[in-house]
């Protein structure tokens, strides 16, 4: 018997993409899901379904982690629903596009925002579910990071450094959380998503996703179900034993860069 049958879920940002990949295969293995949302309603309620389609008992929330009210609101519907919250994946994201040698290309409000929803909208999440996790005497947090925050890549300087807080957060909230809850990061690489053609067009993401096969050690380009199963494991699939830790899911990406002593 699954591990995480009968048990409660809250996924952010879970309408589309890796979060709902995420929440589908929580549903395949049992478990009851949250499905948050903050303007997709539509692709929302098809995520839903799915996971309803699987046996499980799923309900919507919209509401946006950047905002406190939201995440006390989107735990107490929950709570409400079910007595109880076993996970929490936080997922819900946001980054802004910028070369990271053009500087004026950020300004201050562009990282209060990244910030805002990438490490203040997961610690608010985890501060609202922390007391019913430790009412239940277990419970399992995983923040969806970025090869980013471990490398200084990605989409605009601002990103990778919310990557990088949220990666130092999972470490001090594992601590200080511990034993009863365990705070694990899992950090992907590229994942083939539709935010990717929508931003770039699909013949930009055809080329991202061959160069992914061209030139990463597993000759992959990451899918949402390949970083969904590793978010799944630290959900409390086999993973009682961890905490504190972040997990590069990148089909070896990471291994062009230069030795990684810390992430």
């Amino acid at each position: 018997m699954s591990a995480l049958k009968n048990k409660v879920a809250i996924v952010t940002g879970s309408a589309t993409g890796l979060g709902a990949a995420v929440a589908l295969q929580l549903a395949d293995k049992g478990c009851n899901v949250v499905i948050n949302y903050t303007k997709s309603e539509t692709e929302a309620k098809e995520t839903l379904a799915a996971c309803q389609e699987k046996g499980v008992e799923a309900i919507l929330a919209q509401g946006d982690v950047g905002e406190d009210a939201d995440c006390r609101r989107i735990v107490d519907e929950t709570v409400k629903k079910w007595g109880r919250v076993d996970v929490l994946v936080n997922n819900a994201g946001g980054t802004k596009f910028a070369n990271h040698a053009e500087l004026d290309e950020l300004n201050a409000e562009d990282f209060l925002w990244i910030y805002k929803v990438n490490v203040v909208g997961a610690y608010q999440m985890i501060r609202a579910c922390a007391p019913h996790m430790k009412e239940a005497g277990k419970g399992s947090v995983v923040n969806v990071s970025s090869i980013a925050g471990v490398t200084g890549i990605g989409s605009s300087v601002a990103y990778a450094a919310s990557k990088g807080a949220l990666n130092t957060m999972t470490l001090s909230l594992a601590r200080s959380l511990a034993p009863k809850i365990r705070v694990n990061a899992v950090c992907p690489g590229f994942i083939g998503t539709r935010w990717f053609s929508d931003r770039f067009g699909s013949q930009t993401f055809e080329g991202i996703k061959r160069q992914q096969e061209e030139s990463t050690p597993l000759q992959r380009a990451g899918t949402p179900e390949d970083i969904a199963t590793a978010v799944v494991f630290f959900c409390g699939e086999g993973s009682d034993h961890i905490t504190g830790e972040t997990l590069i899911t990148d089909a070896g990406m990471h291994l062009g860069f230069a030795p990684l002593t810390a992430r």
